[in-house]
């Protein structure tokens, strides 16, 4: 549970760095960057798998970099659904999911549960 605890408070602090790093990406304060996360982490069980598999042919034609696209669709989702967290465009959610993706990586390689 206390390495639950650790990863979610990463990926906030994750959340909080891509905002930083990124223009037209914004968080307004740590506990929206901590329901963003529980959002993204809500969106990747529930909907993600739905939308790999509709654009499933089309992904297979461009050899998974479509998967970059509908990453970034379902950032700019979150940005929608939670206030005090803005993504400004298309671009901007595009960067910020494949920074927040290799930071996801290394979080999940630090904080493996065996």
């Amino acid at each position: 549970m206390l390495l639950l605890f650790a990863r979610w408070l990463l990926f906030a602090l994750a959340i909080i760095f891509v905002a930083w790093l990124i223009p037209g990406i914004e968080v307004d304060n740590f506990q929206s960057a901590m329901l963003v996360t529980v959002v993204i982490a809500l969106i990747n069980i529930f909907i993600r798998p739905l939308i790999a598999l509709i654009t499933l042919p089309i992904n297979i034609l461009t050899l998974g970099i479509f998967g970059l696209v509908t990453n970034a669709l379902l950032f700019m989702l979150a940005g929608y659904l939670v206030s005090g967290f803005e993504v400004d465009g298309f671009l901007s959610a595009l960067i910020g999911s494949i920074v927040l993706s290799f930071l996801g990586v290394m979080i999940n390689t630090t904080f493996k549960d065996e």
